[in-house]
């Protein structure tokens, strides 16, 4: 099954494809079961900085896990957020980490060039796309600020930077890099932002988020309908998400939303993984049916 034909599907079709996160191994078997069990297709990821400040190990650790329960045609495995510059504003070597996903079997990765001039975003993401290819993946690539992640916000609250549209991706911006970059999939800023990771505040219910729909749509017209992405899912109010599905979102990320359920019951019963993946489960099984409403796409996106 094709990551691109899949998410290119889902744009055709109004919906949308989750990617859930796994900042814990014993995550993927839950996510996995409660995405058949919906008859849903989605993705199972990683982001670097979940195995960099959580326990995910490694791209390969998380690899080996989702290829235990991996279903064809229901999920698909994503490396998501490799940046080029991190959250701590350090310079990552982005290139041996997506060369080791690819060579572990990742379908589909992110490299984020968001914090570099535009100039080098784009070169970064063509560097990525062309290895990317010889792999037959597809590449999703960053442009815009989405706010969050403790050190990497833009100095705004969330009203004036929903007023104001500072961070925001700029169409002018979008246009150029849909035709030089060479990504499949663009992940964009309009509205939403990332969950906290700092240990002192990753427990605390993400604020409601609203999407700018129109500046979404401009977007996909600016972008010739290229697929759009959007982080930090969790907590944007249901009406906006249904919109900008028919909009030229097509894949949308998850993680708070999982990941809480995953840490707070082991706060209840510490040391019971199997009452954890419980919680990840049902709370994967809401995502999918009552939030996205993307149960039994299957049948619309594999055919």
């Amino acid at each position: 099954m094709s990551s691109n034909k899949i998410v290119q599907a889902a744009v055709a079709n109004h919906t949308i494809i989750p990617a859930f996160n796994i900042p814990y191994l014993p995550m993927a078997e839950a996510v996995i079961k409660a995405i058949v069990d919906e008859n849903s297709v989605a993705m199972v990821q990683v982001a670097r900085l979940e195995w960099e400040k959580f326990e995910s190990e490694s791209p390969e650790a998380v690899a080996k896990e989702y290829f235990k329960y991996k279903k064809d045609g229901y999920t698909l495995l994503h490396l998501d957020h490799v940046p080029a510059i991190d959250e701590d504003f350090k310079k990552v070597d982005y290139m041996d980490i997506i060369r080791r996903a690819l060579e572990c079997g990742y379908q589909s990765v992110m490299v984020d060039g968001s914090r570099l001039p535009l100039d080098e975003n784009i070169a970064t993401t063509l560097e990525v796309a062309n290895l990317a290819k010889t792999y037959g993946a597809a590449v999703e690539a960053e442009l815009g600020a989405v706010s969050g992640h403790e050190g990497s916000g833009i100095g705004l609250s969330y009203e004036e930077l929903f007023a104001t549209k500072k961070g925001f991706t700029k169409p002018e911006e979008a246009t150029r890099f849909a035709k030089e970059s060479g990504c499949d999939w663009l992940s964009v800023a309009a509205g939403s932002f990332h969950g906290a990771i700092a240990a002192s505040t990753k427990h605390l219910k993400k604020p409601n988020a609203r999407l700018d729909i129109d500046h979404i749509r401009t977007l996909s017209e600016v972008t010739g309908k290229m697929p759009l992405v959007l982080h930090g899912g969790s907590g944007i109010e249901q009406d906006y998400i249904l919109r900008a599905m028919e909009s030229g979102i097509a894949k949308i990320n998850v993680g708070t939303e999982i990941r809480q359920p995953y840490e707070f019951a082991l706060e209840e019963k510490p040391g019971d993984i199997a009452y954890a993946q419980e919680k990840v489960y049902e709370r994967t099984r809401w995502v999918i049916h009552e939030f996205l409403r993307t149960t039994d796409n299957h049948d619309k996106l594999v055919k």
